[in-house]
C-alpha cells in the first residue's frame, strides 16, 4: 500500500474532539475532468500542493442535497436546514502531507447559510437560484450568471466502498477540506462512513461552474461521473493547517 494511500486511510478516523455540527448529504453526484496540474497549481494558496493520482489531476464538480443541517445539540429548522449545494473542487495536501479538498466555489440556494460559511469556515459560497429533480436531476444558476447549469444522472453499478489504491478512491475518500481564513490557512474536518459510490451515467451534464471559476474544459464531457445515495456527517471546528 503507498504512503498516500495510507494518509488517506488515516484521514477517515474520527477526531477525538466534539463535533461542532451534524447534517445529512443526500442524492450526490460526483463529475471529474482530469485537467493540467500545473494550471491547478497556480490557483492554490501558498502551502498546498495539488495531488494527483498516477500524474493526473482533477477537477470536481459535486452536487446534493444538504439536510438537517444543525449546530451539535439543536434541531433542524423548517428551511433553513434544508437547502441545496454544487461545489467546484480539487483535491490537494498540506505541508506535512495531509490530504484534504480545495474548493474554488460552492454554490447554495440558502443566504444564511452563505453568509454562515463564509465567515465561520472561510469557504467561497456563493448565492444561487437551485432546484432539485424531479428524479435525480439539479439545476444551477449563480447569482450574476445568466445561464443555469443542469445535472441529470442515474446509477449503473451497484454501489459499493472504493477501493484501497483506486482513483475513485484517491477523489472520494476525502475528510479534510482547506481554506483561507483571515490570510490563514485552516483544515476542516468531517466525519461519515466511507461512500458507498455507484458508475453513473450523467444523462445532462454541464461545465458552467467551472467556467464561472475560470477553467475550461474545451466543452468536453466529464472524464468520470458517480453518484451515492447518501451519508451523516459530522463536522469538526477549524484546526492550523500545516503550511
Amino acid at each position: 500500500m503507498s504512503h498516500a494511500t495510507e494518509r488517506l486511510l488515516c484521514a477517515r478516523v474520527r477526531p477525538t474532539r466534539r463535533p461542532v455540527m451534524r447534517q445529512r448529504w443526500d442524492d450526490l453526484f460526483f463529475l471529474h475532468w482530469e485537467y493540467a496540474a500545473a494550471a491547478i497549481q497556480a490557483r492554490l494558496p501558498a502551502g498546498l500542493t495539488v495531488d494527483t493520482f498516477e500524474g493526473k489531476a482533477y477537477l470536481g464538480v459535486v452536487g446534493f442535497r444538504m439536510n438537517a443541517v444543525r449546530p451539535l445539540g439543536l434541531p433542524a429548522l423548517p428551511w433553513l436546514s434544508y437547502f441545496n449545494e454544487l461545489n467546484v473542487r480539487t483535491y490537494v495536501r498540506d505541508a506535512a502531507g495531509e490530504p484534504g479538498v480545495w474548493f474554488f466555489s460552492l454554490d447554495c440556494d440558502r443566504a444564511p447559510a452563505v453568509v454562515i460559511a463564509r465567515a465561520g469556515f472561510g469557504l467561497p459560497y456563493e448565492h444561487a437560484a437551485m432546484s432539485f429533480g424531479p428524479g435525480l436531476a439539479q439545476t444551477c444558476r449563480r447569482q450574476g450568471e445568466q445561464e443555469t447549469a443542469r445535472y441529470a444522472w442515474s446509477a449503473v453499478s451497484s454501489p459499493q466502498i472504493a477501493a484501497p489504491g483506486s482513483l475513485e478512491f484517491h477523489l472520494a475518500e476525502r475528510y479534510s477540506f482547506f481554506s483561507d481564513r483571515g490570510g490563514r490557512l485552516v483544515r476542516g474536518q468531517v466525519h461519515h462512513a466511507p461512500y458507498q459510490l455507484s458508475l453513473a451515467e450523467a444523462n445532462a451534464w454541464s461545465d458552467l461552474p467551472l467556467r464561472w471559476d475560470g477553467f475550461d474544459v474545451g466543452g468536453r464531457p466529464p472524464d468520470l461521473a458517480h453518484c451515492c445515495q447518501g451519508v451523516a456527517i459530522e463536522a469538526f471546528s477549524l484546526v492550523p493547517a500545516h503550511a
